[in-house]
């Protein structure tokens, strides 16, 4: 597995190793031990989750879960192709409200690892965009947040178009009143 660090400490870009023939591929997506022999120990996932968007452009998030049932997550594209993104959100982290965007596809196989204490969210560049996410915390509504997708300076890749998002991201607060509930442990 090829593991690339980015500009903001914590958050990864994976491309696990694919072997292909005439049928197609094969490929394992995740495996604690490969990952654990590169020096990497991420926490214990506890869920999956799988979301389709039909429209190019569709925006979601920016989302997070705030402690005590904040959430890591290692982020694939299943189907399609998008622009994932990762916001820091740490308090005192020296890289706060900085941004990290990677297209993840079908074809290019590539994972971004979000740890707990940044907001995630995504935009479709295909229809039928399908994203599949490990988390390492069990949703809960009580603890979950979102901030405005255009308010962190993000440079989302479909310039001049009007996103597809829900009513709940369209009121989502504006990073720059965001009280962030998660703070840099260095």
């Amino acid at each position: 597995m090829d593991i690339q660090t980015t500009g903001l400490v914590g958050v990864l870009l994976m491309r696990p190793a694919r072997f292909g023939d005439s049928r197609g591929f094969f490929s394992e997506s995740w495996n604690r031990k490969t990952l654990e022999n590169s020096g990497i120990d991420l926490p214990e996932f506890v869920q999956d989750n799988h979301s389709m968007s039909s429209a190019v452009g569709t925006v979601r998030g920016l989302h997070f879960q705030a402690p005590p049932h904040a959430q890591g997550k290692l982020v694939r594209c299943g189907r399609g192709r998008i622009f994932d993104v990762a916001v820091d959100a740490r308090r005192s982290s020296p890289t706060y409200g900085q941004w990290y965007g990677e297209e993840l596809s079908f074809d290019n196989g590539c994972q971004l690892w979000i740890p707990a204490g940044f907001l995630h969210g995504f935009m479709t560049l295909a229809p039928d965009s399908e994203i599949i996410y490990k988390c390492t915390d069990h949703y809960a509504p009580e603890c979950d947040g979102s901030v405005h997708w255009d308010s962190c300076g993000i440079e989302w890749p479909l310039k001049g178009i009007t996103p597809a998002i829900s009513e709940k991201d369209g009121n989502a607060q504006q990073f720059s009143a965001f009280d962030t509930p998660f703070d840099f442990e260095g």
